[in-house]
């Protein structure tokens, strides 16, 4: 492979610019995570209460269980931002994946500071995508349980459908008959389908005094049986574990507790993120030429504005280096071969407007890493597929539904990152969250809606004066309507309005890109190789 020369002038006015722009959203983004992570929005006295019970913070518990110095790839920090008041940082609950004993782990850690631990809908959705992600990569699940149980006000979102909470119980069920250890320690309260995270657990350990496990708790007992009775001795840890069984191990502190799991996690027989197999081409890593932090500067300030994808890749990958698939023909996609951290992954990105014949050599080029069994990574930035007459009598439907089906059968992993603009069935045709990439990461400039705000101001503006049919219709009145489209469009293509959606897996700082996806690309080579799929035919 060649490395890429950059045609990038650090020194330019344009660079500064944009670098300026991109440094402000990487400070925003960092303050806006220190505000779910920290005791902001009123916190402190939850924060002070949780410390007072002799009790240990959410990221702190998962510090004592991860390998020492090793990285903890939280996902979805800012899940619930802008949501329910502002209330519920995190939304309740902190999920990710860490190291125990060299072995990724996915960790669901309910967080008691915001609301008690109690799950809110967005609560549930995030502890069933950290499942979805256990299962596609392999990943044990380690639960630490400090949960009110479902926020009985919004119980209607919560409780009865398919992704509910009781599709949480469904896929750990299946997690555990896949062979994917279940590991619980109960830190707090269990409470009625709460009672179920350790209950289906493989192993549990409860913590004396803090973990309590019930069906029904105090208030449920009294009301329904007139029986009063104390809660540890309704489902304490000595209950459960000397009399009923439900738990295997008490522990007399927290720390006793993470001591014990991380003995029990030397017993899974599950491959170490170092035990790579031979499906995946491995070479020794090597880094860019170019600093990450120039990603700052080529990422231009304004979306309108394109930025070239080869800049960018050749700050992600290996040596800078870049096998071009089909440089000169389909330029508005940039395919290829590249390293990240030595893994060999086929790379499509965009480059503007996606064409044909964009859309046909994409098509290839999935079926060549289909074929040679390469893992994909799409960057994508696309304002989405070219309308208009020539376009659609070349075929762009026809030929957009060739890509788009190549990606939804590619049985590689795939993993994508928004590192701009993620616009109408562009967001789909490049891996977007609806077709289930393994991983999917946002810059804090991308934008996801079905087209920009400045286009929805003039297609939705002008169908709803076709609606009125000739009426009168002022200046004023219009401008109103095109200022309440570009509104809501503008708030609704928002990153931090997606990311708190579960739109994806989380913001990620541009310069950290790189190893983010070194680490996930980490977690399918340790896999057995994924089966093949039927044989691609897309290539017409």
């Amino acid at each position: 492979m060649r490395p890429i020369v950059s045609g990038i002038d650090v020194g330019s006015p344009t660079f500064a610019a944009n670098r300026d722009a991109a440094v402000a959203d990487a400070a925003t983004l960092r303050d806006r995570q220190q505000w779910a992570i920290g005791g902001g929005n009123g916190r402190e006295r939850s924060i002070e209460r949780h410390l007072g019970r002799g009790k240990v913070l959410v990221r702190d518990r998962i510090d004592m269980v991860i390998d020492t110095d090793t990285p903890f790839l939280e996902l979805s920090t800012l899940s619930g931002y802008g949501q329910y008041d502002d209330a519920a940082p995190g939304a309740g609950i902190v999920t990710g994946i860490g190291m125990v004993h060299g072995v990724p782990w996915m960790f669901i850690a309910n967080d008691a500071t915001v609301k008690g631990g109690s799950l809110l809908p967005v609560s549930i959705k995030k502890h069933v995508r950290a499942q979805e992600v256990a299962e596609q990569n392999d990943l044990g699940v380690i639960y630490l349980v400090d949960s009110g149980g479902a926020f009985l006000p919004l119980q209607d979102e919560i409780f009865p459908d398919k992704d509910h909470f009781g599709g949480s119980f469904y896929r750990q069920a299946r997690l555990s008959a896949m062979g994917l250890p279940q590991l619980s320690v109960v830190l707090g309260g269990c409470t009625a389908g709460g009672a179920y995270v350790p209950a289906l657990s493989d192993e549990v350990i409860m913590v004396e005094g803090i973990g309590r496990i019930f069906l029904g708790g105090p208030p449920i007992v009294k009301a329904a049986l007139g029986e009063i009775i104390e809660p540890d001795d309704l489902g304490g840890a000595a209950l459960h574990t000397h009399t009923s069984g439900v738990s295997d191990y008490i522990a007399s502190t927290e720390q006793e507790a993470y001591g014990r799991l991380r003995e029990i996690c030397e017993t899974v027989n599950k491959r170490r993120i170092d035990d790579r197999q031979s499906w995946v081409d491995y070479a020794a890593p090597e880094p860019p030429l170019y600093d990450a932090d120039e990603l700052y500067g080529v990422v231009s300030a304004d979306d309108r504005i394109p930025f070239a994808a080869r800049e960018v890749i050749a700050r992600l990958v290996d040596g800078s280096k870049f096998q071009d698939f089909k440089p000169e023909w389909g330029a508005t996609m940039v395919t290829g071969f590249a390293r990240i951290w030595g893994h060999l992954v086929g790379i499509i990105a965009n480059d503007g407007i996606i064409f044909s014949e964009a859309a046909l050599k994409s098509t290839h080029f999935i079926e060549l890493c289909e074929q040679r069994r390469v893992p994909l990574v799409f960057l994508q930035n696309t304002s989405g597929y070219m309308v208009g007459r020539d376009a659609e009598a070349g075929g762009i439907a026809k030929d957009g539904a060739k890509m788009v089906s190549a990606v939804a059968n590619a049985t590689v992993p795939r993993y994508t990152v928004l590192t701009g603009g993620a616009y109408g069935a562009g967001n789909y045709g490049m891996c977007g969250r609806g077709f289930n990439p393994r991983f999917l990461f946002a810059w804090p400039n991308s934008r996801i809606a079905t087209m920009s705000a400045a286009t929805a101001q003039t297609v939705l503006v002008d169908i709803r004066l076709a609606g009125l049919k000739g009426a009168d219709t002022t200046e004023e009145e219009i401008a109103a309507m095109r200022a309440e489209v570009a509104d809501q469009y503008e708030t609704q293509s928002d990153p931090y309005y997606a990311t708190s959606r579960l739109w994806d897996d989380g913001l990620i700082d541009p310069v950290n890109t790189r190893d983010i996806l070194g680490l996930c690309l980490a977690l399918a080579a340790r896999q057995d190789e994924p089966p093949a799929g039927r044989p691609l035919v897309y290539r017409m």
